[in-house]
């Protein structure tokens, strides 16, 4: 929630990047497949215990997931297409992170299962709100993707002095996605109670 605040910030921020990509005809859908492609060099890193690269990694691809919407902006190219892309690949790359570390030994694979599960469950919980909840923005909660993105590189500097930080980090991202599912339902049940709104017949 905080660093979903931050985003936009961010955006301004990379403003020349975006203006950079637009001069060269990169599209936004183009950054968003780079970001993919990324995370699975970062899945790889981590598989084989090159902690700090496999960071280095999740911080590409999350920056390019910044990227790509910034560009879509400035050139005025946001698409459904785009944002479906997006919000897709955004999945991928949070289970290529996490089974890379289950890979190399670094988080045990039922911790890996649990956290994979708790973040997609967060972000399904958003979707649902979004598509059949009434609300045209449901970002709310306190572990969306940056902050995700946050824990995981904070436990790989970590991991340099402690050898149970990614594992400590995975747990985390399990209860944190879980306090998130029910922040978004609650802010589902309160948006639709407030407004009287029923399903669509």
């Amino acid at each position: 929630m905080v660093m979903g605040k931050l985003r936009k910030v961010s955006e301004k921020i990379f403003t020349p990047a975006a203006l950079y990509m637009q001069k060269r005809g990169i599209s936004p859908n183009a950054i968003t497949i780079l970001g993919f492609i990324i995370s699975v060099a970062a899945c790889g890193a981590y598989a084989y215990r090159h902690v700090l690269l496999g960071a280095f990694f999740i911080l590409a691809s999350g920056l390019l997931d910044v990227l790509d919407g910034a560009v879509a902006r400035l050139i005025k190219d946001v698409t459904y297409f785009g944002a479906t892309l997006d919000a897709v690949v955004d999945r991928y790359t949070e289970f290529f992170y996490i089974v890379g570390m289950a890979l190399g030994g670094l988080v045990d694979w039922a911790v890996a299962c649990f956290a994979l599960f708790s973040m997609i469950a967060s972000s399904y919980t958003r979707a649902r709100a979004e598509s059949s909840g009434g609300l045209k923005n449901c970002a709310v909660g306190i572990a969306e993707r940056q902050e995700k993105i946050v824990i995981l590189v904070a436990g790989s500097i970590l991991y340099l002095c402690f050898d149970k930080a990614l594992l400590v980090s995975a747990l985390a991202l399990t209860l944190l996605g879980q306090i998130t599912v029910g922040q978004r339902l609650y802010y589902t049940y309160w948006y639709n109670k407030k407004r009287g709104l029923r399903p669509a017949q």
